[in-house]
């Protein structure tokens, strides 16, 4: 994922279109981020990927959590809705 390719996904909302589905972010370390966290913390965030940082900031993927209800943003610790698990 390039930053524009970030940007371009927070500007178009939280969900997939179509179908409304709940995006999470993957990080260069494997940690879920909710779209929240993405948002909040989107300067080191840009930053890491600029500098191509393996610092547990750099996003490498922004995903549909398609069936864990069990899914939490490993920054904020907040559940991160599923489309069919819930």
């Amino acid at each position: 994922m390039t930053t524009r390719e970030l940007k371009q996904t927070l500007r178009a909302g939280p969900f997939a279109w179509p179908g409304g589905y709940p995006i999470f972010f993957i990080t260069s370390d494997g940690a879920a981020l909710s779209f929240e966290a993405v948002r909040a913390e989107f300067k080191p965030i840009v930053h890491a990927m600029r500098q191509g940082l393996d610092d547990g900031w750099r996003v490498i993927a922004a995903e549909i959590n398609w069936e864990d209800a069990q899914l939490t943003c490993d920054h904020t610790n907040q559940r991160i809705p599923s489309a069919y698990a819930d």
